[in-house]
């Protein structure tokens, strides 16, 4: 059965969705993404992810265009017309068709996307394996407000993927401009040193994940000492 995917407040069949060529977020990447899971049916913190994107979009001037969406609705409807529990979803929003001059008031209306695919996770021996890492050779621009949301312009996370298959591992680890930790490629950082469980705040220049808020407010609860600190490498490799 194809997969129907949600366009501009639309239910589409997967191969009759079309998108402009003279969309700004494939021109330029001016656009943003939030990626979340469904479990049986729901979707944990789809308001948190939904209020990440709100912040990055007045950030980038897109807010208003988003106004007209229901978006909240939109993610849970694609979830229900492709019948699926268990899956992905990735919402990505752009600033739509426009002229081909790198001009963002050129582009008149959104464009919004959502899509949604059966997910299995990978199976609990992958986890007992572990996964190989490798410092990339780019860093993370600790003074720039774009570390800070989750753009369709991807292509660091993208080439520090690259070099981590090359060298034979599984994910790459960003420092900053500074020296110290700032993230995985596609993920926040936790470690523990000395019984306290840290991770880079906001300032290193990181995204502020949905699932890090949640381990941070839920790291107290279960009797565990949690940190937003900056960490150097060394503590890293020491943890």
């Amino acid at each position: 059965m194809e997969e129907i995917v949600y366009l501009d407040g639309s239910f589409l069949p997967r191969s009759a969705a079309k998108i402009s060529p003279f969309d700004h977020g494939f021109l330029y990447g001016y656009g943003l993404f939030e990626t979340m899971r469904a479990y049986n049916g729901h979707i944990p913190f789809l308001d948190r992810h939904l209020a990440r994107l709100e912040r990055s979009a007045q950030l980038l001037g897109l807010a208003s265009k988003l106004a007209e969406y229901n978006l909240e609705r939109g993610c849970r409807e694609t979830l229900r017309v492709n019948g699926l529990r268990d899956a992905r979803l990735r919402l990505t929003v752009s600033g739509g068709e426009g002229e081909m001059v790198p001009d963002p008031s050129t582009c008149r209306r959104s464009t919004v996307l959502i899509v949604a695919q059966s997910y299995t996770p990978p199976p609990p021996q992958t986890y007992k394996k572990g996964f190989r890492a490798v410092v990339a050779a780019l860093r993370r621009n600790s003074q720039s407000p774009l570390s800070r949301i989750k753009s369709t312009n991807y292509l660091e996370s993208l080439l520090a993927k690259v070099e981590a298959k090359a060298a034979g591992a599984d994910e790459a680890i960003f420092l900053n401009d500074r020296g110290f930790l700032a993230e995985a490629s596609t993920s926040n950082i936790f470690l523990v040193v000395g019984g306290v469980l840290l991770t880079p705040p906001l300032m290193s220049g990181i995204l502020p994940g949905i699932t890090r808020q949640a381990v941070l407010e839920l790291a107290p609860s279960q009797g565990i000492t949690v940190k937003e600190q900056e960490v150097k490498l060394k503590d890293l490799f020491e943890a």
